[in-house]
């Protein structure tokens, strides 16, 4: 096993069995872009590990303690940085679940499940 660091469309696509993106792709200026290149890249039967800012899929359902922080740094940091990059799509720390099943099916995705939850993060499961 080895780690390496590379952009999210430029790493090695040599048949990877598990691809984790922890607390990034919202951040990313193109995570649809990112989600595709991984769809490409992972081996069959492989897997895409989502650790991502918890967040309900109705901006009602989020006016919480954490989720009043997550918005708040979402707008200055999340939002901010993504939409520095190309394409711009500024998810923020608050897509939620649907948005993630609606961008990784549009990647090439057959399934996203909620692996696991925390009052923090969600764990969401995709296959191709």
């Amino acid at each position: 096993m080895r780690f390496e660091v590379a952009h999210a469309q430029a790493y090695p696509q040599t048949g990877f069995d598990l691809i984790c993106f922890f607390d990034c792709l919202h951040d990313m200026g193109d995570p649809l872009g990112a989600a595709k290149y991984a769809a490409e890249a992972l081996a069959p039967g492989g897997t895409v590990m989502l650790v991502e800012p918890y967040a309900n899929d109705r901006v009602e359902d989020n006016l919480n303690t954490v989720g009043r922080l997550f918005y708040a740094a979402s707008t200055t940091i999340c939002c901010a940085h993504s939409l520095s990059e190309d394409v711009g799509l500024a998810l923020g720390a608050q897509a939620g679940e649907a948005r993630w099943a609606g961008i990784f099916r549009e990647a090439g995705f057959n399934s996203l499940r909620r692996a696991a939850e925390t009052p923090f993060n969600l764990i969401l499961e995709a296959k191709v």
